[in-house]
């Protein structure tokens, strides 16, 4: 994909490519969200997945952290199960709950449920990535989706859960029956995240959010060949691709070979232990804690420079929250941290 010489040369791009920015550039993990004040009033009585269908709506709700903070990316508006609710399933996000799926899946008959995703399902994702695209100027736009193991472990849990204890049932139970599902939703990640791309994004970013719950054992042999058929697939666009899950310390270096371009890092392992895990050398996202936006800029503050000491330890490093932003976090303190890391010196 050719892109304009101000996107390409992008602090975001470069150090996702490994080249040297003219900053460390920082995005949040939702940073369109309740923190902001805008995005609670934008989205007063809309639901979720309501919200993710309204281009108007998506465009407003992802370019407004780039007008608070700054940022150096933004990330496209949806959510991770929004991709099968367009497609037909019956799945809904439960205010304070999270992904709801009215009949959860247990068997064949259930997995079967789970169709392509076709451009026609969410041609309002095409409309809503072009109209950011251009409204962005040089500013990337992120494109991203679930992976397939945290998008099944919602369908097969019926909701979210602590234990993932159905989920690993079928894993060792069921395997034929866990990688069809898993194998189905890796290609719905590919048609949601190939839409995005196709519009304009310029990067994208697979979560697989609690992919942290599996032993390396596990993930290797039952999640990561799907993860990787996802970004094997994407790798025909040549735009960086990150992976990102959370408390996913031992699974490092699995999620790197499984074909991603940039790791994200939670707060739980340092960047340079991260590094040093990935077996080979990538550029890196993340890491400080949500917890310490609460703790005053006195704490902060040396926390974000240790974070960039230890990033300069990778090919590139793109600076961001080790999960994302808490509801009830200060937009200021947002805003300080992107202007601040901005500034910050970025080692040769």
């Amino acid at each position: 994909m050719t892109l304009p010489p101000s996107l390409d040369r992008s602090a975001y791009l470069l150090a996702a490519r490994g080249e040297r920015p003219p900053h460390t550039p920082v995005w949040f993990m939702r940073q369109a969200g309740r923190a902001l004040p805008e995005y609670r009033a934008a989205r007063e009585g809309i639901s979720m997945l309501e919200s993710c269908m309204r281009p108007d709506l998506v465009v407003e709700l992802t370019l407004q952290p780039v007008r608070r903070y700054g940022v150096d990316a933004a990330i496209f508006f949806s959510d991770i199960v929004f991709p099968l609710q367009a497609a037909g399933f019956d799945v809904e996000i439960k205010p304070g709950v999270g992904p709801v799926v009215a009949e959860p899946i247990r068997d064949a008959a259930g997995v079967a449920r789970v169709r392509p995703v076709t451009p026609s399902d969410v041609s309002f994702t095409t409309e809503a990535v072009r109209q950011l695209v251009s409204e962005l100027g040089g500013t990337p736009l992120i494109g991203f989706a679930g992976a397939p193991f945290t998008v099944a472990s919602y369908l097969v849990e019926g909701g979210p859960s602590k234990d993932f204890a159905k989920t690993k049932a079928m894993m060792h139970g069921d395997p034929s029956l866990w990688h069809a599902l898993a194998d189905r939703l890796a290609d719905v990640a590919i048609a949601f995240l190939s839409v995005q791309v196709e519009a304009g994004a310029s990067a994208i970013q697979l979560f697989d959010s609690w992919a942290g719950g599996l032993s390396p054992r596990d993930y290797e042999r039952f999640v990561m060949p799907h993860s990787a058929k996802v970004f094997d697939a994407l790798k025909q666009y040549d735009v960086p691709r990150v992976h990102f899950g959370v408390n996913t310390g031992e699974l490092l270096g699995l999620m790197s070979a499984a074909g991603a371009d940039v790791v994200g890092v939670d707060w739980r392992v340092p960047l340079d232990e991260a590094v040093r895990r990935l077996g080979t050398p990538k550029p890196v996202q993340g890491n400080l804690d949500p917890a310490l936006l609460f703790a005053g800029w006195e704490a902060i503050e040396p926390e974000v420079d240790r974070i960039l000491a230890e990033g300069a330890s990778a090919p590139g490093h793109i600076f961001n929250l080790g999960h994302g932003v808490p509801p009830n976090a200060d937009p200021d303190v947002l805003q300080r941290i992107t202007k601040y890391v901005q500034s910050a010196h970025v080692p040769a």
